[in-house]
């Protein structure tokens, strides 16, 4: 397992917050060299979107 495997496991890891995620993936993003990194990390960054998402509607349908 390569550094930005564990990485990148790290970073869908669902113990952590969005708030921590987004950066470390645009610091990563910022440091990467292949294209293929490139593509990957914003379709990361999609999922976090989607599971913010989530939670904010979970959230309006208990109100």
């Amino acid at each position: 397992m390569s550094p930005s495997d564990t990485e990148m496991a790290s970073s869908t890891d669902s113990s952590s917050t969005v708030e921590e995620e987004v950066p470390r993936l645009y610091e990563r993003y910022q440091s990467v060299e292949s294209d293929t990194e490139r593509r990957e990390i914003p379709l990361e960054m999609g999922k976090i979107d989607g599971r913010r998402h989530a939670e904010i509607y979970a959230a309006l349908e208990d109100e």
